[in-house]
């Protein structure tokens, strides 16, 4: 039973992963850019919500109502402007850039809020749980950040194949240059890519907030494991995404069963064979020569 509570935990936590790898499989997917600010973004969402809940005396839970908009605003002016910058220098320019902003957020949040460790309290929906057996319980928390991810992946789903602003994404992912000859506008829509990419990294780091502790150096573990859910489940797959985050969570849950101290390890374990032995991830599709 104690191997069957690990795998339900790994598969709950599995939701968290995919919740922060959503943006980063959409960014890759629309622009071919590896945001490697994307784990420092979620903390500066998290960190907001906690300076934000009480200037606007409301309960912290609801303080997403005024961090998304704003990071809805800085994906976009943050695309247009450093984003497309760089892209226009190429690939590489754009690893430098958001490296560069990881390392300046990192140490405005350690100014800022000092390496203390926070936590967004959310009263006794952190703390709840569900009794299935004496050695099975699922706490509301995990099952609620777990249905988040997946709701956010279906609205994803629906907004790229069945809108037109979707539609256009996807032709811009295809081919930018085909795209603006028949009339569209590329950098506005990779704005809107970014904008949707930044708006899930923040409710990912909202989640991770109410879930787990947080300190201004907490990005580059989000990063990592983001981008070990992305490789293993298939790079711009968002279905696959989540399924690389359910495996990378159960990895872990499993290498924390038998000790400690692996489970961090297991999750880095399974990521290297994935990459070994399928290369373009799990529903990645295999190019031929």
């Amino acid at each position: 039973m104690s191997w069957i509570n690990a795998i339900v935990q790994g598969i709950l936590v599995g939701g968290l992963f995919a919740l922060f790898a959503c943006g980063l499989s959409l960014l890759f997917g629309t622009m071919k850019v590896i945001n490697l600010a994307h784990g420092d973004l979620a903390v500066v969402a998290a960190f907001l919500a906690v300076e934000l809940a009480p200037v606007f005396h409301i309960p912290i839970i609801w303080s997403f109502l005024f961090v998304l908009p704003l990071f809805l605003v800085l994906g976009y002016v943050g695309q247009r402007t450093l984003i497309q910058a760089s892209l226009d220098r190429g690939p590489l320019t754009t690893l430098l850039v958001t490296f560069g902003v990881a390392i300046v957020i990192e140490n405005l949040l350690l100014q800022a809020f000092s390496a203390d460790s926070h936590s967004l309290d959310i009263g006794s929906l952190g703390t709840a749980s569900i009794h299935i057996t004496d050695q099975i319980q699922v706490a509301y928390l995990s099952i609620f950040i777990f249905v988040l991810a997946v709701v956010v992946l279906l609205g994803l789903q629906y907004f790229l194949s069945r809108t037109r602003t979707g539609h256009m994404i996807r032709a811009v992912a295809d081919d930018p240059e085909a795209a603006r000859l028949v009339g569209i506008d590329y950098r506005h829509i990779f704005g809107i890519a970014a904008s949707i990419a930044f708006a899930t990294v923040a409710l990912a780091g909202l989640a991770f907030g109410t879930y787990s502790s947080f300190n201004p150096t907490s990005g580059a573990s989000r990063l990592l494991f983001a981008f070990e859910a992305v490789v293993i489940g298939g790079l711009g797959s968002l279905w696959g995404t989540l399924l690389g985050g359910i495996i990378l969570g159960v990895a872990q849950a499993i290498g924390a069963h038998i000790d400690p101290s692996l489970q961090v390890l297991a999750g880095n374990a399974v990521f290297l064979v994935v990459l070994a032995v399928r290369p373009e991830g799990i529903t990645g599709r295999r190019v031929e020569a």
